[in-house]
């Protein structure tokens, strides 16, 4: 048997985290029996459904990397298939139309509450002969009144359902479309789902979606209910409890392995690692491994993650992203590829990268004010003017030459080394902070450095 996975979101809003650890886990499962995982966009919810969160369910999956086999599929373009299977389950008296109104419903809802039973629809147009002439139907599943229904969960191991809970599900509307929990049903096996991971919230779904592949003689895929993500505070994740939606963590600056890594770990272990390549969660990952309680979500642990993959990651490959987050013409400075190699030790996320190498590209305007008054005493001008002359008179300039002028300097007006290079870094950069002054000045090349200092200088002057 091939393995077969799905993730299946509705194009309703955003692809949040809890639905890309869902993902994550049945693409991780997946790729780790060499089998296949599938998209499928459940948009038959037409109202709600836009091609916009479509483009960003996708432009998510494919920044996290989960490349999903063959094109994406569009359930609502599958219609004949679920009408076809309502249609066989009517046919051979396994569900039936149901002409109850929306009072008479409520009428029987109220009198159960009120006999202090749980409120369901109690089958009343099962055998029902009073057809009302052209009146609006729904139709509905005929759900066995006896037995149970086990859901045995490769997560949360076996649960039972008993029958006489699960009253007939609508499976048409009255305005002729299936609804969800059959079409879900037809597309799984029609799509070949051998394993369907998905959310805990979907626990009480899944006795009727059996009852259903029973009723169509459809084979019944392997469950695994992934418990939900939390918050810290123990309530269920929620914009109160920072980013939830992954196109944020991107704009936050967040590498998609770390987001990875960070979730793989976030309800499966193993051992105490934390810190796992895309080739080792894809080799260890397992169902079983999968804790059935609910996750916390620690920002913290995250931002390690991302701290330890920023040093960890290759200069090259991050050029392309922190070009797109500084939205700034990079031809007129130096190559993008050795800044981000000046910055990365220090950064904790590709924002904090950016901003950092801001300056390179962008002359200071203004200057740190507090710095100012710390680093540029009387004598300061002077220190950094032999040093402009210093650097104007060399033939081969580079970053060690600067520095090494900044220490003949400094010794032969008696004074450190930091009275002089901290201002330098200001007049260039525009605070106190930038790599080490050989390399930021390295980076900006001769004529660059000399053009920010004397303007610095001139204007501080003012």
């Amino acid at each position: 048997m091939t393995v077969r996975t799905r993730f299946a979101p509705s194009p309703t809003g955003m692809l949040h985290i809890g639905g890309a650890r869902t993902a994550l886990f049945a693409w991780l499962y997946a790729r780790h029996h060499g089998g296949e995982f599938v998209l499928r966009i459940e948009d038959t919810d037409r109202e709600r459904s836009t091609d916009e969160a479509t483009e960003v369910i996708l432009d998510g999956l494919k920044w996290l990397g989960l490349d999903w086999d063959g094109e994406p599929v569009f359930q609502s373009k599958r219609e004949d298939q679920h009408v076809a299977a309502v249609d066989k389950l009517v046919s051979e008296g396994k569900a039936y139309k149901c002409y109850c109104t929306r009072e008479e419903l409520d009428d029987m809802r109220e009198k159960q509450r009120a006999a202090g039973e749980k409120p369901m629809y109690d089958g009343r147009c099962r055998g029902r002969t009073d057809i009302p002439e052209d009146a609006p139907y729904v139709v509905r599943f005929r759900s066995p009144d006896e037995g149970e229904t086990w859901v045995k969960d490769q997560v949360l191991g076996d649960v039972c359902f008993p029958n006489k809970e699960l009253d007939d599900l609508i499976i048409k509307r009255t305005d002729g479309t299936p609804t969800y929990n059959l079409a879900v049903v037809v597309d799984d096996a029609d799509m070949g789902i051998t394993h369907v991971v998905r959310g805990s919230d979907h626990l009480n779904n899944t006795p009727r979606q059996i009852q259903l592949y029973q009723a169509l003689g459809l084979p019944i895929p392997v469950f695994a209910h992934i418990p939900l993500i939390h918050g810290p505070d123990g309530a269920k994740m929620s914009k109160r409890h920072g980013a939830v939606a992954i196109t944020e963590y991107r704009e936050k600056g967040y590498l998609p392995h770390a987001v990875n890594n960070y979730l793989a770990r976030l309800g499966w272990s193993h051992g105490d690692e934390e810190v796992f390549s895309e080739a080792q969660l894809i080799e260890l990952f397992d169902l079983a491994a999968v804790g059935k309680g609910a996750s916390r979500f620690d920002q913290q642990k995250l931002d390690w993650l991302n701290g330890h993959y920023m040093r960890e990651a290759a200069a090259a490959d991050l050029v392309a992203e922190v070009a797109r987050l500084l939205a700034v013409d990079t031809s007129a400075g130096p190559d993008l590829e050795p800044v981000i190699a000046s910055l990365q030790e220090r950064s904790k996320n590709l924002v904090d990268l950016a901003e950092g190498a801001r300056f390179f590209y962008a002359a200071p305007t203004a200057y740190d004010e507090k710095a100012v008054a710390k680093n540029f005493k009387e004598g300061t001008a002077a220190l950094v003017e032999k040093f402009i002359a210093g650097i104007e008179a060399m033939n081969d300039f580079s970053g060690e030459a600067a520095h090494a002028l900044i220490g003949e300097v400094c010794e032969a007006e008696g004074v450190g080394m930091g009275k002089l290079a901290q201002p330098i870094r200001i007049l260039v950069a525009g605070g106190p902070v930038s790599p080490p002054i050989d390399l930021t000045l390295g980076l900006l090349g001769k004529d660059e450095s000399i053009a920010r200092l004397k303007k610095g200088l001139a204007a501080l002057n003012q």
